[in-house]
């Protein structure tokens, strides 16, 4: 038989929303605070914004930027755009206003939305000539802005006939704090759906589902969950603003089965109040990703809150591994093995792929991974590493080792290694020993200008440790060539919105420590 009998194209995330939006009816789709959209409005409101930007002269391919506060309008706006055809652009508000613009520049969008609180910081650029011929603000609005409610209510709520492929581009997601030149992770409709449904087999979802988002909905860990979530015909409860008493409250209200969120959030819900008294007997499983899970947090949150915690380690461009809960109580520091479709390998310093226990630069091909940089072709060449069979993998810069069984081990990042004395030193030894002390709650260890050794190893901690006792003590359990030359004591240490330390931000900070101590 030369073609299938029964010839239908695998769906794309668009279909699969209609699908849903049929066939899950008054099925609650979004709730937030007291307002819940069932699965048939939630599509039909899609539908509308679709309509509104075709008719608006939207085409296929079509970048739309989109700077909004957690809320209900901005899941929908944010599918809604690739209902149309369109490329979703999320921002992180958490960037400053010039990288903002800058942004929306480099993605080249034509369409931007804001919320109420976001719109005034565009101001400037809404002002400047550009490719963006429409500006919609939910709210009230601004002066020149579409008023999006208003806008809305007049568009069709019918399925738009837009046809698309799976090369088609579906969004582009931004770095986090991107500062300089922005570098755009472009995502295809195929590989994005396919990354959806390999993580919901994995995070263990079903139509059944209630994830809880509490990170902004413009990060890749809520894609994660949204996306799961939608795929399988649950429900997406929405947290404006993480808040660890709100999210106990709502786990136990809303009965939820998943949540995925970075350690500081385990760590603040943990160390709540009314975390003993919460009734969490809904919850299947969840996710911890975005910085490194230290082995003491991640026994208390498998022995306290949920023994289903699924850990995962992964990019933005789609490269993601996963320890799953039935192999974390014998391989606790192991962050798994890849995502089905996923390949790894790691490198060593010539580019040769390393023996099992060797740490090297980890790499990565597979289904799933970004379609490349936008408009970044340096950036791909640099991110690139080809096989002897010509085909290409994705450097990550992390450093990592397999053991025999297949379990991938952090290192370190490649670009946080120090390199004292003509030595290679991975901060993350030295932090492992570090949180051991009962007076540091975390601890960052950065590079800092040495002129006997080039580089030296600074610790920057919270808690209420001694500085020079701290060094003492830590000295005495590290390598000779692992002794920190000082520590620093702050109230916090800065993060960006996934809550990944700002480890540049120290180093620019204290880069001069030593010269001045």
């Amino acid at each position: 038989m030369s073609a299938p009998w029964f010839d239908a194209p695998a769906p794309l995330l668009p279909e699969v929303l209609d699908l849903n939006g049929r066939w899950m009816g008054c099925k609650p789709a979004v709730i937030c605070d007291d307002k819940t959209l069932s699965w048939r409005e939630f599509h039909r409101q899609l539908c509308q914004v679709a309509n509104g930007l075709r008719d608006d002269g939207l085409q296929t391919g079509d970048r739309v930027a989109v700077l909004m506060d957690n809320s209900p309008d901005m899941l929908v706006i944010l599918f809604g755009i690739i209902v149309a055809g369109g490329v979703t652009v999320p921002l992180n508000p958490l960037v400053a206003d010039p990288g903002l613009a800058n942004m929306i520049r480099d993605a080249g969008a034509i369409a931007v939305f804001a919320s109420e609180a976001q719109a005034p910081r565009l101001e400037p650029q809404r002002a400047e000539p550009g490719n963006v011929r429409h500006w919609y603000a939910t709210g009230g609005g601004e002066a020149g802005w579409t008023s999006y409610d208003d806008w809305r209510a007049t568009q069709s709520g019918g399925a738009p006939a837009v046809p698309l492929r799976d090369e088609d581009e579906c969004n582009i997601i931004y770095s986090s704090g991107t500062t300089g030149q922005p570098k755009g992770i472009v995502h295809t409709h195929r590989r994005r759906l396919d990354w959806f449904y390999d993580l919901a087999i994995a995070l263990r979802y079903d139509r059944a589902s209630v994830n809880l988002c509490s990170i902004g909905l413009f990060s890749n860990i809520s894609w994660a969950g949204m996306g799961c979530t939608l795929l399988t015909g649950g429900t997406v409860v929405i947290m404006r603003s993480f808040d660890a008493e709100d999210w106990l409250a709502t786990v136990e209200a809303r009965g939820v089965t998943h949540s995925a969120m970075v350690p500081v959030q385990f760590q603040r819900i943990l160390s709540s109040p009314s975390f003993a008294e919460t009734d969490l007997g809904t919850i299947k499983s969840l996710m911890c990703c975005g910085s490194p899970l230290g082995t003491d947090l991640k026994q208390a949150i498998m022995a306290r809150l949920s023994p289903q915690l699924v850990e995962l380690y992964g990019l933005t461009e789609g490269l993601i591994t996963t320890l799953e809960p039935e192999d974390a109580v014998d391989r606790l520091s192991s962050v798994g093995k890849p995502l089905m479709g996923i390949d790894l390998l790691i490198l060593d310093e010539n580019d040769q792929p390393c023996a099992a226990g060797e740490a090297g630069e980890i790499v990565g091909r597979g289904r799933h991974l970004m379609a490349g940089y936008h408009e970044r072709e340096a950036a791909n060449r640099d991110a690139t590493w080809t096989d002897g069979s010509g085909r290409r993998w994705l450097r990550t810069g992390d450093i990592g080792r397999l053991d025999e069984a297949g379990f991938l081990f952090l290192v370190d990042r490649k670009k946080d290694m120090i390199i004292s004395g003509g030595m290679n030193l991975y901060p993350a030894d030295i932090e492992a020993t570090l949180a051991d002390h009962p007076e540091v709650e975390e601890a960052a260890v950065i590079a800092v200008d040495s002129e006997r050794w080039g580089e030296s190893p600074l610790a920057v901690v919270v808690g209420d440790a001694d500085p020079d006792a701290l060094v003492a003590w830590t000295n005495e359990r590290v390598g000779r060539h692992q002794r920190i030359v000082g520590a620093v004591v702050v109230n916090e240490l800065p993060r960006n919105a996934n809550g990944k330390i700002l480890k540049r931000q120290l180093r620019d900070q204290y880069r001069d420590w030593l010269s001045n101590h």
